[in-house]
């Protein structure tokens, strides 16, 4: 009798113990998702969405709203979740900081996924791809041959802060000068104006420029430089967000959308008379 109630006594201990990690997975994640932005969205009734403006993703129009590719995505994404949106127009080389100290809900801007961004935030699957351009002041660079020429004293270069065509220019023109600005409209005037030689961006603001300015500007090198995938950026630590997000963009990519978008952006200027000059 003794054995027995030893043995049955074991038996409701294990069967307790079994029973104690699902309930306690089921807490952990159920306090994940009270603590995910999603639940912070959705209480708010509002996305709130991090950019900085370049174009075309995200500019001024005549009337001075935002527009451009990221533009349609948030207002898409905000519609998709039954929310008001509220852009947070935001520098660029201060908005992940931005974003760590929450003032804003994601980071929708045409930002590069890098492993050195990685260590700091999460990124989603890729909505959108793209490759860093390059223009050159036709005077100031006759005769001069792409890349090795340009690798010069004589040479200044031009970029947004922040960006990753900085990153690039630092490791392949050493010897250039890097001129480095807020506004990407600076990258662009000072070798329009011939104060600088090359703008090196994300395309299609180098091809645009070109197309805008051939008798000043031309593209020394036409194949893609340094191609890079952009995705929405999240603070670490949030498993549904990083979730819904990225099943987000894969419904929107297989259903069409983000290609029908991008391609009015980037495939043309159908939009340009709404942009003041």
């Amino acid at each position: 009798m003794k054995l027995f109630r030893t043995i049955a006594l074991a038996a409701v201990t294990a069967l307790g113990l079994a029973a104690g990690p699902p309930v306690q997975a089921q807490d952990t994640q159920q306090a994940l998702a009270a603590d995910s932005v999603i639940e912070t969205i959705k209480q708010r009734g509002m996305l709130r969405v991090g950019l900085s403006t370049f174009v075309p993703w995200a500019m001024r129009d005549k009337n001075g709203d935002l527009i451009g590719f990221e533009v349609d995505v948030a207002k898409k994404l905000a519609e998709d979740m039954g929310v008001e949106i509220e852009f947070v127009p935001t520098a660029w080389d201060g908005i992940i900081p931005a974003l760590l100290a929450g003032n804003f809900d994601v980071i929708i801007g045409g930002m590069s996924i890098t492993p050195q961004r990685n260590l700091t935030v999460n990124f989603t699957m890729p909505y959108a791809h793209s490759s860093v351009g390059v223009m050159a002041h036709i005077a100031s660079t006759k005769g001069l041959k792409w890349p090795d020429d340009y690798n010069s004293p004589d040479i200044t270069f031009t970029c947004r802060r922040g960006a990753t065509p900085c990153d690039y220019i630092k490791a392949n023109f050493p010897k250039a000068t890097l001129r480095v600005f807020d506004d990407q409209n600076q990258t662009v005037q000072e070798v329009l104006n011939g104060n600088a030689q090359v703008m090196m961006s994300s395309q299609p603001l180098p091809a645009f420029t070109i197309y805008d300015n051939p008798e000043i500007v031309f593209a020394p090198n036409e194949e893609p430089i340094n191609p890079g995938s952009e995705a929405f950026v999240l603070r670490k630590g949030d498993p549904d967000a990083l979730n819904f997000f990225s099943n987000w963009i894969m419904l929107h990519t297989v259903d069409g959308w983000l290609e029908e978008r991008h391609s009015y952006w980037f495939g043309g200027r159908p939009w340009a008379d709404q942009v003041a000059e």
